[in-house]
């Protein structure tokens, strides 16, 4: 009888080793809704509990290659003009982005050993130069810019840095996009704590999705979700949903493929705080790990992977900025919130 037995441990095996799943797309006539789980004053719950979480003064100007040692860069920044640099040592540094001269905008300008001249007639702005002009605070995390342009919420004091998520230690692949949406900050926060939606407004992108609420509070979502590898396959993973701060919401995948991976989701606001109407940038940086070896495949050809990357996350915000901009669109006609 023994010689008949099948050994199936190597089923196990292989589920461990490929994390590929054979997942059917479901059709929209047999996909389960999932709007009565998204109940509008759950997700108000966790959006307040979001916007409660100070800055202390810190948004994201942009990727950190976007900051190159030899030119400036100007971004608007809750009105803003705000110039990016950086030093000899290559640290980064932050000023007005209007030169004191004339007023020209000091963006493309030629940075020579940590001093910026402005385009329009050669005057060299820097941290050792009179007037100083790295009068605003900035941090550079690897992955991502920040400057700090004061106090965002009333009462709370500037902090010496931002506050930031935890990454992935170790060997990982960072991706970054920003996007222009016609909303506030608070509805692009307010559509990532619906994951609700996402096999619904990304069915080519996620499916298989149930929040698990009894893992779930109004300060972190988690869900067992899977990434769509076409119509046929899938990879499961549970992730989970903070907000470190009002402005800032970190996806973390928990279990499963690709585990310790973030994506991060920053909304910086363009206008001044409360002009209308509004425009906010997000900006996303996914930093992605695993522990597979062709993960470290990928690592040397990451360049190819970015730009793969790259183009799936402006895919998918293509869909959710327009759902903020919608709640911005509702909430001025005063039919939302």
């Amino acid at each position: 009888m023994s010689l008949l037995r099948t050994d199936r441990s190597w089923r196990a095996d292989v589920r461990a080793r490929v994390p590929v799943r054979y997942l059917p797309q479901t059709t929209p006539d047999h996909l389960r809704g999932t709007w009565r789980e998204a109940r509008p004053a759950r997700i108000d719950r966790s959006v307040a509990d979001a916007l409660a979480r100070p800055t202390g003064g810190w948004l994201v100007a942009g990727a950190s290659t976007e900051v190159p040692r030899e030119r400036s860069l100007v971004r608007t920044v809750a009105g803003r003009e705000v110039v990016l640099w950086r030093d000899r040592d290559g640290r980064l540094l932050a000023g007005p982005g209007a030169c004191p001269h004339l007023g020209a905008r000091l963006d493309g300008c030629d940075v020579v050993d940590g001093t910026v001249l402005c385009r329009w007639h050669g005057m060299p702005l820097g941290r050792d130069t009179d007037p100083p002009w790295n009068t605003l605070a900035a941090h550079d995390d690897g992955v991502l810019v920040w400057v700090r342009v004061g106090p965002v919420e009333a009462g709370v004091e500037p902090t010496p840095q931002p506050v930031l998520g935890r990454r992935p230690q170790g060997s990982s692949i960072a991706s970054v996009v920003s996007l222009v949406a016609a909303c506030e900050p608070r509805d692009i926060v307010a559509n990532r704590l619906d994951p609700w939606h996402g096999a619904w407004l990304h069915p080519y992108a996620f499916s298989d999705l149930r929040v698990d609420d009894e893992a779930s509070s109004d300060d972190r979502l988690v869900l067992d979700v899977a990434y769509r590898l076409g119509r046929t396959f899938a990879v499961p993973v549970r992730a989970e949903f903070t907000c470190p701060d009002s402005h800032t919401v970190l996806m973390t995948i928990v279990d499963g493929e690709g585990t310790g991976s973030v994506v991060e989701t920053h909304a910086t606001p363009l206008t001044a705080p409360g002009a209308h109407p509004a425009r906010t940038v997000m900006t996303e940086a996914v930093v992605a790990t695993s522990d597979r070896a062709g993960f470290r495949v990928a690592r040397r050809l990451s360049r190819a992977v970015q730009v793969g990357m790259r183009a799936s996350q402006r895919q998918l915000w293509a869909d959710d900025l327009e759902y903020a901009a919608r709640r911005y669109e509702l909430r001025r006609r005063g039919e939302g919130v």
